[in-house]
């Protein structure tokens, strides 16, 4: 009787694809997490990419064109990661514009009652 074979079936990846997928992961703006997101694929596997690379086990070092999906998806990632920025900075500048306002009319307010005061006493 033949034996049953059970399990997950694994995905395979080209090489083209885990050269590409590691060459992103080095860029300086983007991380491994976000990477691995954009690819759907655990950030482990990548991380394991990025060892075998360095060891040299890919052969291949040029690559064509990344999938289109794929990439449209790196630069959206790119893209909130660019508005949080902008929005965080924004944020402070609000405050710090908040606070210079409140110290503006706490000088206003102890003015107004220093010359009020002194009017009273004088008349």
């Amino acid at each position: 009787m033949p034996e049953m074979i059970t399990g997950k079936k694994t995905q395979r990846y080209s090489t083209e694809f885990k050269v590409k997928a590691v060459e992103w992961s080095h860029q300086a703006h983007r991380s491994v997490q976000g990477v691995a997101e954009a690819l759907d694929i655990h950030p482990f596997m990548l991380s394991r990419w990025r060892k075998e690379y360095r060891e040299g086990k890919f052969a291949m070092k040029r690559v064509r064109k990344a999938p289109a999906e794929a990439k449209q998806k790196v630069q959206e990632q790119d893209e909130v990661a660019r508005l949080k920025r902008r929005v965080s900075e924004l944020q402070e500048e609000n405050d710090i514009l908040k606070k210079f306002q409140r110290f503006q009319a706490e000088g206003r307010r102890k003015r107004s009652g220093l010359s009020g005061s002194t009017d009273k006493n004088t008349t």
